[in-house]
């Protein structure tokens, strides 16, 4: 009698542990290091993931990417989001296919006009790759992911031109538009501006992930009315280069955190360091690496950043190991953790009333 109570026990004890962890549910993001790519792997809280790019050509990113799989425990990519066709965003894609199997892939459409900096066997590749399962996706349009609202914000150019439903702060005019002036003459390599970027609600909590849309995009969607509201988490976006995060973006996404996939030398441009710095609500800013350019004055404090410099990356490395990434686990009330595996350090943004 004695051993049946005990056995009992244990499996009352095992039924209430697996209540207790299935109603822990939470949202994981993992920002892997691509040396100031892209690669964004969201594992939603049934466990469907969704990657965003896929980072630089050769097995370095491709590895660091498999690791992060590996860590969240994804056996398959269920939604693989290219932001743009720049190398940095899709390096990796093929061989990333080959291990990985990935069931259906989103896009901005064909690549823009006299852009440079799209490989120029890509496109070929990706075509056949995707054929069947691709989706060319507009603003407002969706991706169906179990327990998350993923909202296109911008695609080709062109973005959301109504304000998201239910969204904080979504619909107010911006007060940051009169600093803002477009550059007419527009920029290199037109495929950044194309770039498809969205909006991720998971209960209270919300993230943007924009790849590497210009200035003049972002003024289209944000000027003169927010039409995306505020959120908590924000990727800066093109690495922290000074053609993109501007202040009428920022201001009015108004993110508690932000997070900059930069490199050693890539990106974190000072321009996009004061636009966030000076962002009202900011009470962090985290970094993937070190920003050489701008030295102690505008860098993170150190259990921040995810690598820091060293002679490797000093040196201009490719290859420095350990490469860690920053790991945000964000829960349906709105709290959210950012750990930092490089030193363990974690902080944890509880949810505004």
């Amino acid at each position: 009698m004695r051993a049946a109570l005990a056995l009992l026990c244990c499996l009352a004890g095992g039924v209430a542990l697996m209540t207790a962890q299935a109603d822990k549910k939470t949202l994981d993001i993992y920002y892997i290091d691509t040396e100031g790519g892209q690669s964004t792997l969201f594992v939603g809280p049934t466990g469907e993931s969704l990657l965003v790019d896929t980072g630089n050509a050769g097995g370095r990113d491709h590895d660091r990417i498999l690791l992060a799989i590996k860590d969240a425990g994804v056996k398959q990519i269920d939604h693989m989001w290219t932001t743009h066709y720049h190398t940095d965003h899709v390096g990796a894609l093929q061989d990333l296919s080959k291990d990985v199997p990935m069931m259906h892939f989103y896009d901005h459409g064909p690549v823009a006009p006299n852009d440079r900096a799209t490989p120029g066997t890509f496109m070929a590749m990706y075509e056949e790759l995707s054929k069947g399962k691709r989706t060319t996706v507009k603003p407002g349009d969706k991706v169906k992911m179990t327990g998350l609202d993923i909202l296109t914000l911008a695609s080709t150019a062109t973005v959301l031109k109504t304000n998201v439903p239910g969204a904080p702060g979504a619909g107010r005019p911006n007060p940051y538009c009169g600093e803002a002036k477009k550059d007419e003459s527009g920029y290199a390599d037109p495929d950044n501006g194309y770039s498809a970027g969205f909006v991720m609600t998971y209960g209270k909590f919300r993230t943007v992930d924009l790849g590497d849309l210009t200035q003049n995009s972002e003024l289209d969607l944000m000027c003169p009315t927010n039409r995306v509201g505020t959120v908590d988490l924000y990727l800066v976006s093109h690495h922290g280069i000074d053609r993109s995060n501007s202040v009428a973006l920022v201001h009015a996404l108004s993110p508690r955190v932000a997070i900059m996939n930069n490199g050693t030398r890539k990106g974190g441009a000072l321009d996009s360091f004061k636009s966030i710095e000076g962002s009202p609500g900011l009470e962090d800013l985290w970094q993937l690496h070190w920003a050489y350019g701008v030295g102690l004055e505008h860098n993170s404090a150190a259990v921040r950043i995810a690598n820091m410099e060293d002679n490797e990356t000093i040196a201009g490395a490719a290859n420095h190991t350990p490469a860690y990434w920053l790991k945000v686990s964000a829960q349906a009330d709105g709290t959210f953790t950012v750990t930092n595996p490089r030193n363990g350090f974690s902080k944890t943004y509880k949810a505004k009333n």
